[in-house]
């Protein structure tokens, strides 16, 4: 990896085409008349949320207008999906214990939208006992930290004491993680820095074991050609402060952007021609991708090797207002 520099017309290349193709499926991201109640959440809800919390932040820090306003497009889009956050009211009637509401509705009232009544249900149900309860997926605990961060609530557990139990607070050893674990790794560093927002909340050790040991992961996953993965992992790499940039890893990765912005999950885009098959094995890479090269793009910026010389949506490695303290 080579230090503070960045390709910015790859990186922008990469970012027009997958924000392109999740424009084209934007019908695959609608949700179901039944979204309350027979609905998947994962099948659902799930690839919304992930759309809006990556669109949101592209299209608040990417420096070229046309993609934050195509990103912004999609990000309304998704909250539009939730008829303005009238959906939240019936998830969390329905399952007041549950954390995906929280989660999804966080990203919203981040950006500024609220719901009177979902605010008022939530301050009711994140002080109930069950509300409290330890949770076995301690990189999920994060999420949900940070959800209540961002929403205003008070957080019902300690976020550097969480952080410790997770996969990367125990700094394990680094042949020893399967993809479950990478993948746990990798949103640790995504909760820790609010998805790339905040790159002063990561430790100078778990930043200088991250450096030490992303090289390889990233090797092993492109030989993998686990493309999901490695998307991750460069955006992880991109949350480090003077993050380094890969130029093989990025063009392996661009090499695999098909014509229409798409990016695989793994291996090669599938032949069928069946939209919902190619929604369903593209639209996580491909979202991955989007927001990978937009932390990438700010980093290159940063390193003065982007045409802004610096990303005026960011403060010092964090977004205005925000405290250098850890959540």
């Amino acid at each position: 990896m080579s230090a503070g520099h960045g390709d910015p017309g790859l990186l922008d290349h990469l970012v027009r085409g997958s924000l392109g193709w999740l424009e084209g499926a934007r019908e695959s991201f609608r949700l179901p008349p039944d979204v309350t109640t027979d609905a998947d959440p994962n099948l659902t809800l799930k690839p919304l949320g992930e759309l809006a919390e990556l669109t949101q932040l592209i299209g608040v820090l990417h420096p070229r207008d046309e993609i934050r306003l195509t990103a912004r497009g999609l990000f309304g889009f998704a909250w539009n999906e939730t008829r303005d956050g009238e959906l939240f009211t019936e998830l969390i009637r329905g399952e007041p214990f549950a954390t995906y509401p929280v989660e999804l509705y966080g990203t919203f009232a981040q950006a500024g939208l609220r719901h009177a009544e979902v605010d008022d249900l939530l301050r009711t149900t994140t002080r109930l006992r069950g509300w409290r309860v330890a949770r076995e997926d301690h990189t999920r605990t994060l999420g949900v930290l940070n959800a209540e961060r961002r929403i205003g609530l008070r957080q019902h557990a300690d976020f550097a004491t969480v952080l410790e139990l997770t996969g990367l607070g125990r700094l394990p050893e680094p042949w020893a993680l399967d993809r479950k674990a990478v993948y746990g790794v990798t949103h640790d560093v995504f909760h820790l820095t609010d998805w790339g927002r905040n790159r002063r909340r990561m430790s100078p050790e778990l930043a200088g074991y991250l450096r030490l040991w992303l090289p390889a992961w990233l090797e092993n996953w492109l030989e993998e050609q686990l493309w999901d993965l490695v998307g991750e992992l460069l955006a992880v790499t991109a949350c480090l402060p003077k993050a380094p940039y890969d130029p093989v890893a990025w063009q392996r990765l661009a090499d695999m952007q098909a014509a229409d912005g798409s990016v695989p999950e793994t291996g090669t885009a599938p032949a069928s021609g069946d939209p919902g098959e190619a929604f369903t094995a593209c639209y996580h890479s491909t979202l991955v991708t989007a927001f990978a090269a937009t932390l990438a793009r700010i980093a290159a910026d940063e390193a003065g090797t982007g045409p802004t010389g610096g990303n005026p949506a960011l403060v010092g490695g964090r977004t205005p207002g925000e405290s250098e303290r850890a959540p």
